[in-house]
């Protein structure tokens, strides 16, 4: 496959310096707390959806990987479909008490639902 270097540096303005480097976005690794250390926010929501309900749970500490890995146990354990990214995870439905009991099954046990 191709390597697409320049989408890399849309976002640069041009440099006339011969030495000038790109400097690429460093993406830390966030190291992901234990289910334990998880202050996790359970909450329904309709803004900006139409009317139709999602679960959210929100303050996830930890890498991109591990929040997807959650959110896609979440979905397949609810059997529903939703999203997650920006430290969040989106369920579609009323899934609130189910998510709940999942989380604690999973170790998450200071789970605190708002809403």
């Amino acid at each position: 496959m191709k390597n697409n270097d320049w989408k890399k540096r849309l976002d640069v303005v041009f440099s006339t310096n011969p030495d000038f480097q790109y400097a690429e976005d460093q993406q830390d690794d966030i190291e992901t707390l234990i289910p334990k250390q998880q202050k996790l926010r359970v909450e329904l929501d309709r803004k900006n959806r139409g009317g139709k309900v999602v679960t959210l749970i929100t303050g996830f500490k930890g890498s991109e990987e591990d929040l997807k890995e959650l959110g896609k146990t979440l979905k397949n354990r609810c059997g529903v479909g939703g999203s997650a990214k920006d430290a969040e995870i989106i369920i579609q439905g009323d899934f609130k008490t189910r998510i709940i009991d999942l989380l604690k099954e999973l170790g998450y046990s200071q789970t605190k639902p708002k809403g």
